[in-house]
């Protein structure tokens, strides 16, 4: 089996998550424990017993989800499973990229923390509500969509934001070119076109101020060589250099995730097996969808670390 081991990004939050985590492992409460701190915030109680709305404000959204990813790989360590000498590379979808490099010890848990809500922060700050909106165009391939987002632009921003999986792309920029996106993607056969209920347009030139806080904070932020090396969302390849993964993170917030290029560059190079690591089952559904010769695992609950730990 060669694995790679990937991180989730949106939209695999969910109220309690973390928490069965919490109460099997003390490691992973450790985990949660350090974010609470770094954050100043109480973070895991807002995951496990908090509303949904304030869980979905992205600055407390990106911080958790990569909360629970390190938790599940602090317990894996702590149970003697090496993930640097298992892994052929990590990736993150989107903020999961901050997951796999502090998976991969490139970034510590605290300043992975600290980053995420900053940047959470920033992508909320960079677009007033209402004046952006994305969408998923399912039943359309990356041209396709691609295509209709620069026709639907007409002297907006509108740009192909995800890459997911076949037939599976989301839009993203000024919300009346998004909305005339999703008819067009209607009218070119979409099976199915519908906004997403999220708070900004991610990943697209709206997102630019952003990117210009990010790289500020990253300026300033100590990296160090992950390993595995990290497959990164705008390019789709396999890089280690720390300061080229600092650009690449800063060019990550107005790109496109290419996910789908990401996961068959990791096959390319020899992956079978993606080991999603966190909370939910979003990248297993995916993978299986951008390759069927892919097998996939979930990792996100102690039912599931027990399975994959004596399946080892």
């Amino acid at each position: 089996m060669t694995s790679a081991f990937v991180f989730p990004g949106q939209g695999s939050q969910s109220i309690g998550m973390g928490h069965e985590l919490a109460a099997a492992f003390p490691a992973a409460r450790e985990v949660f424990q350090e974010v609470d701190e770094a954050l100043g915030q109480a973070l895991f109680r807002l995951m496990t017993h908090g509303s949904e709305a304030e869980l979905n404000l992205t600055e407390n959204t990106q911080p958790a989800i990569m909360a629970v990813s390190l938790a599940v790989v602090r317990v894996l360590a702590g149970g003697g499973f090496d993930l640097a000498a298992k892994g052929r590379f990590v990736a993150g979808h989107s903020l999961g990229e901050y997951s796999a490099l502090a998976a991969a010890g490139a970034l510590g848990i605290a300043d992975a923390a600290r980053l995420l809500k900053l940047r959470g922060q920033a992508m909320q700050r960079a677009v007033p509500v209402g004046v952006g909106a994305m969408a998923a165009l399912l039943g359309v391939d990356f041209e396709q969509a691609t295509a209709i987002a620069g026709e639907a632009a007409e002297h907006e921003i509108c740009a192909a934001a995800n890459d997911n999986a076949p037939g599976q792309v989301v839009v993203s920029g000024h919300k009346a070119a998004v909305e005339r996106a999703v008819a067009l993607a209607a009218a070119q056969g979409a099976r199915k076109s519908v906004i997403l209920p999220v708070s900004a347009p991610f990943h697209c030139q709206l997102m630019q101020p952003a990117a210009d806080a990010m790289r500020r904070a990253l300026d300033e932020q100590a990296l160090t060589e992950p390993a595995p090396e990290l497959v990164a969302n705008v390019t789709a390849e396999a890089v280690r250099d720390p300061g080229t993964i600092k650009d690449l993170l800063v060019r990550q917030v107005t790109g496109t995730v290419r996910w789908r290029e990401s996961v068959l560059y990791m096959k390319d190079k020899g992956v079978d097996t993606l080991v999603e690591i966190g909370n939910g089952k979003v990248l297993a559904g995916l993978a299986r969808r951008i390759d069927k010769d892919l097998q996939s695992v979930s990792l996100g609950t102690p039912q599931d670390i027990e399975t994959f730990s004596n399946s080892l």
